[in-house]
């Protein structure tokens, strides 16, 4: 059977074409490797993501996984069939997010990944202003203080506090912060003031072991000079806010974000620690190649970049 396209003769295949969603099905399982969490990811039962497999492959006339009872992997033509996919969904979804901005609408999914704290206080706000210029969107917000792996999950940008950026992803600059150190007036009273960074190895310093953080040691810098600090420390949790709660708490001397503790300096329960150190830690919008060329993602991350300016988050904890 032959279509007659723009001049062109184009030869239909005898199975038909395979549906989008289908391909949609394909990408998730690969990406999993297995029917479980693909079917958790899409919101249907393992069963039916096995059928549309198998409707698939029979599409295709190939086999495109190595099945055992534990491991599901790619064959060699299960992974030249996921390439296509990858181009024919993307080149899809180019053209319903083009019609859709067309009509003035974005449509589609996007998921988000962030760290909890400032998914929590900042980015939560923000995503809800742009759901309410962007209804037809459907958005998901994953919070999570793990490092993400844009490609295996299938987040397509993740918003990240800190300059420790992978550099096999591109990213934008959405908003200028830092960190800053900080402990309570009774801490400071029981420990004695800090004069120097030389003097931190004798107080209890509340680490932080998150994402591709290093632990046990704070680079810091006064805008010229950069030290990395050996510090001393019993306390330590992979959460932000357990150790904010506990320089609240009097346990010791935090290294947080300005955004984060600004609401604590302002009202003194905290003090600000050696004011000209701090560790820069911006805000950044990180994602692949594969998705930079989304309308969606562009619009997205657009959106991010003049709300976060006009919030002026570098600026709140010296307010």
């Amino acid at each position: 059977m032959k279509l007659l396209l723009a001049g062109k003769n184009v030869q239909k295949p005898l199975q038909g074409w395979p549906s989008v969603e289908d391909l949609y099905v394909f990408i998730s399982v690969a990406r999993h490797g297995g029917f479980g969490r693909a079917a958790v990811e899409l919101g249907q039962s393992p069963s039916y993501i096995s059928k549309r497999i198998a409707i698939l492959e029979k599409q295709l006339d190939t086999r495109l996984f190595f099945r055992t009872n534990r491991v599901m992997r790619l064959t060699s033509e299960g992974e030249k069939a996921l390439e296509g996919a990858l181009q024919v969904v993307q080149e899809m979804d180019a053209f319903l997010n083009n019609f859709q901005q067309w009509r003035g609408e974005l449509t589609g999914e996007l998921t988000v990944g962030c760290s909890l704290g400032f998914g929590q206080a900042y980015l939560s706000d923000a995503i809800s202003a742009f759901i309410s210029q962007h209804p037809s969107l459907n958005i998901k917000l994953i919070l999570s203080d793990r490092e993400i792996d844009l490609m295996q999950s299938g987040t397509d940008v993740d918003i990240q506090v800190g300059d420790n950026l992978n550099h096999s992803y591109i990213a934008r600059k959405l908003a200028v912060n830092r960190r800053i150190l900080c402990a309570s007036p009774e801490y400071l009273a029981r420990a004695g003031a800090v004069n120097s960074l030389d003097e931190l190895i004798d107080h209890s310093c509340l680490i932080i072991n998150e994402k591709n953080n290093s632990f046990g040691n704070w680079a810091l810098t006064d805008g010229e000079q950069q030290v990395l600090c050996r510090l001393n420390s019993h306390y330590s949790s992979n959460s932000g806010k357990v150790i904010l709660n506990w320089a609240l708490k009097s346990h010791g001397i935090a290294l947080r974000s300005a955004w984060d503790v600004a609401p604590y300096l302002s009202t003194g329960e905290l003090v600000h620690v050696l004011p000209q150190w701090y560790q820069q830690a911006n805000i950044w919008a990180v994602y692949t190649q594969r998705t930079s060329e989304s309308p969606r993602m562009k619009v997205f991350i657009d959106f991010l970049a003049e709300y976060f300016a006009d919030k002026s988050l570098s600026q709140e904890w010296q307010a």
